[in-house]
């Protein structure tokens, strides 16, 4: 039986943690800076948990 592959699109996006939770980027921070705010650029820095809905979802895309 071959290896399951994970997607290679959700392995650049998202990460691991060690109890097994997933990390995601903040949102918007790509383009566009200029034209944002300085307050929500700073906010926007570091990781978030993936939220429960979504979890599973992400989490079937990720076998490793």
């Amino acid at each position: 039986m071959p290896k399951m592959k994970s997607k290679g699109s959700v392995t650049k996006r998202f990460m691991r943690t060690g109890n097994g939770d997933i990390k995601r980027p903040h949102a918007f921070k790509r383009k566009k800076l200029g034209g944002k705010s300085s307050k929500m650029k700073r906010q926007a820095r570091g990781m978030l948990l993936v939220h429960d809905t979504n979890f599973k979802a992400i989490n079937s895309f990720m076998y490793n």
